[in-house]
């Protein structure tokens, strides 16, 4: 069974009139799966009975359809239109030869000539410069090589993430991990050819040698860079925490890191900093609908200040500096940066449903907390309810995937609130 762990609980302190708080409760454990006790002849008995093999017989039937398509479309390497792996491929294609990769009329020749329609708009790579240097090797071989390449990459990325993280938790005998391969968000980024997935390896790197080897730790923090609106809040607490336990080798290893891929990209194109200004000022993200919290409030309220999509990232950064703050002593990253980092995406300033990938640590997390059976169904049937929808033909600027993040969420503190009611009533 994985290590017992600690949770959290909804406090209302009605004597110094504050309003509910998450309170970290160290004396709460986890309890693996223990199901509350019903006669088996009762009615909630019979109906556990029936929605338990139904759950797993819809995301079983969902997901294989999924990933039967997701194989056939790895292995094929057709259908290149749509697929995030041309635009870093074709960067990588004018990188190498020392030309602008976020110069999108020549991206979109590139991408012309192997396949895309006169209608297409352009794909490009929107990733920093310290990025490139993941896309340099796509440059010297053809778009079906790079397709396959990337696609094992990324299946690697997710393999290894997924296999750390159970180590992490004892190396648990149950096959609960095995939910982290299902979950939606990691499976698009494979189908989509997504970054987020390697953003995710690199988190996980980060929890693993944090405390043995901080600067591994530290170079690992890279990968997490090339997605770097989804850590806004966790980079501030990250500081914090370095500051104050003093691990500056984790500091270097993450600069280090970071100079040196940007310096690789500068010595391949010395204006590649003013060329990627350059492309997000032309880029008509602002027009573009993300679904997520910060993109919708500024879309509802004036779509054309974008300063708004920056109130949410605000508010979550000073949360996030408190909760820290009020743990310092005893702050723990798996346990406590799960929470953290379920707040980061929530209220990250831009965030596509394939960025969600990064937060299978912190469901993780919630799988090990779960008390019941229901518990993990509900977050089953949540991710198969988007494999799904990707199944009926939703892209991913779909304002009905708006309610992922907040569900994730919601659904982490649910268990941990259960999680530790039913540690408080079996101590009684």
């Amino acid at each position: 069974m994985g290590q017992q762990v600690p949770a959290y609980r909804l406090i209302h302190n009605s004597a110094r009139h504050e309003p509910f708080i998450l309170y970290y409760e160290p004396d709460c454990e986890t309890s693996m799966l223990q199901t509350p006790l019903h006669s088996p002849t009762s009615w909630r008995g019979k109906a556990r009975t029936l929605l338990e093999p139904t759950v797993v017989i819809v995301c079983t039937l969902v997901l294989t359809i999924f990933v039967i398509g997701l194989c056939v479309l790895i292995v094929s390497g057709n259908n290149p239109v749509g697929r995030d792996v041309v635009s870093f491929w074709a960067a990588g294609q004018q990188i190498v030869h020392h030309a602008n990769p976020y110069d999108s009329a020549s991206v979109l020749k590139i991408e012309r000539s192997v396949g895309f329609s006169q209608q297409s708009q352009v794909l490009l790579m929107r990733n920093p410069p310290s990025a490139l240097l993941l896309v340099i090797p796509l440059g010297f071989i053809g778009l079906r090589a790079a397709s396959l390449l990337w696609s094992l990459l990324l299946l690697a990325a997710i393999i290894l993430s997924v296999h750390m993280l159970w180590a992490m938790q004892d190396r648990p005998r149950n096959k609960l991990h095995y939910l982290a391969y299902s979950f939606a968000p990691a499976l698009l980024c494979i189908l989509g050819g997504q970054t987020a997935l390697f953003a995710l390896l690199g988190l996980v790197l980060f929890l693993r040698f944090h405390q043995s080897r901080p600067f591994v730790a530290g170079l690992s923090l890279w990968l997490c860079a090339l997605k770097p609106h989804l850590f806004l809040p966790f980079a501030a607490v990250l500081l914090l925490w370095v500051i104050s336990r003093r691990m500056y080798r984790l500091l270097a290893g993450a600069a280090l890191a970071i100079a040196s891929s940007s310096l690789i990209a500068w010595l391949l194109d010395p204006s590649i900093w003013s060329q990627y200004t350059r492309m997000l000022q032309a880029s008509g993200i602002q027009a573009e609908f993300i679904p997520c919290l910060s993109v919708a409030l500024r879309f509802a309220i004036h779509r054309q200040t974008m300063a708004l999509q920056s109130i949410s990232v605000v508010v979550a950064c000073l949360w996030a500096i408190n909760f820290y703050w009020k743990r310092r002593d005893q702050w723990n990253w798996l346990q406590d940066g799960a929470l953290l980092m379920l707040v980061s995406v929530f209220a990250s300033p831009y965030a596509w449903i394939t960025d969600q990938a990064v937060l299978i640590p912190a469901l993780f997390v919630g799988v090990y907390r779960a008390t019941t059976r229901a518990q993990l169904a509900v977050l089953a049937l949540a991710s198969a309810a988007i494999e799904l929808s990707q199944v009926l033909g939703a892209n991913l600027h779909s304002v009905q995937y708006l309610w992922t993040a907040p569900f994730w969420l919601a659904w982490y503190l649910y268990v941990c609130a259960k999680s530790c009611d039913q540690a408080s009533q079996r101590s009684l």
